[in-house]
């Protein structure tokens, strides 16, 4: 359950369905008129957060970043449109509560109110020496808290206004949010080495090479031949040879420096974006007819 101590971290927070997609963001936190707890929260969807729509916290968890509903992203945006002003008027709530499938019962059983729309209630306000709430002849229904209270009183300081969270401390609220401050920093990111290794290769090449073969030549006997031919005896075996011979390619390898291969570094420049969520304090100004002016 969301508690009141909840209430000033929870204007701005991102809204999270029931599956933990995000709905939008929180808009304003509606309080009981009873006891003060926080009880609705309006969610500002669509472009640029131009709608609100309604959304009951009875079941909501909040862990500190974001608020985590019960209902799922169409639910939420498809809620009553109701205006989100200072005040949840009981007839908007009880339509609420019957689009939500709430058992409202007296008009808020499960959510601490009492009474039904007829009812006189409690309208909050805050008197200048104590922290207490006056009756007023208004209808029950729910106050909305977006930074500051409906109602402001003047103290016995001189400050006008109280501090919801805590002890008044001046006339003045700071508005803060998160910039982003984004430098560098060098980290190693790796090793370069170089390192020689031996590897084998078959590398042909092509050689020309002669080689000698055997041709036989036949000549007819003539006037010139024959006294060599008829020289020997006339039947008789003989043997002659012819000696042959070839080239053969002959391998010799030489080593020989063919480069040389050093490590040096380049710096190189590039631009990278940077995305990060930041949060920021809005304040809004929520008053009556008769403070002569209207919401900021």
């Amino acid at each position: 359950m969301i508690s009141s101590d909840n209430i000033a971290s929870l204007i701005g927070a991102n809204v999270l369905d029931s599956d933990g997609d995000k709905i939008g963001t929180v808009g304003q936190v509606y309080l009981d008129d009873n006891d003060g707890h926080p009880s609705w929260a309006s969610v500002k969807t669509g472009l640029f957060g131009t709608k609100e729509s309604f959304v009951p916290l009875e079941e909501a968890n909040w862990d500190g970043n974001d608020l985590r509903v019960a209902y799922d992203k169409d639910r939420v945006k498809d809620a009553p449109r109701v205006d989100a002003d200072q005040h949840l008027e009981p007839s908007d709530e009880d339509e609420l509560y019957r689009y939500y499938g709430m058992t409202a019962g007296s008009y808020g059983t499960d959510t601490g109110f009492t009474g039904n729309a007829t009812d006189q209630g409690y309208d909050r306000a805050r008197t200048a020496d104590a922290d207490a709430y006056s009756t007023t002849d208004t209808n029950s229904g729910v106050d909305a808290y977006s930074g500051t209270d409906a109602t402001r009183a003047e103290s016995s300081t001189g400050t006008v206004g109280y501090d919801t969270s805590g002890p008044t401390t001046d006339s003045a609220m700071t508005r803060s949010e998160e910039q982003l401050n984004v430098g560098t920093e060098r980290v190693q990111t790796g090793k370069a080495r170089l390192r020689k290794y031996v590897v084998t290769e078959n590398q042909s090449v092509t050689v020309p090479v002669q080689r000698e073969e055997v041709r036989i030549e036949r000549e007819p006997i003539t006037d010139a031949n024959v006294g060599a031919a008829m020289d020997g005896p006339d039947i008789s075996e003989e043997e002659h040879e012819v000696t042959l011979s070839e080239e053969r390619p002959v391998i010799q390898k030489e080593t020989v420096p063919v480069e040389r291969v050093r490590l040096d570094k380049d710096v190189v420049t590039e631009q990278q974006t940077v995305n990060e969520e930041v949060r920021k304090e809005e304040i809004t100004f929520d008053g009556d007819d008769r403070s002569g002016r209207s919401n900021l």
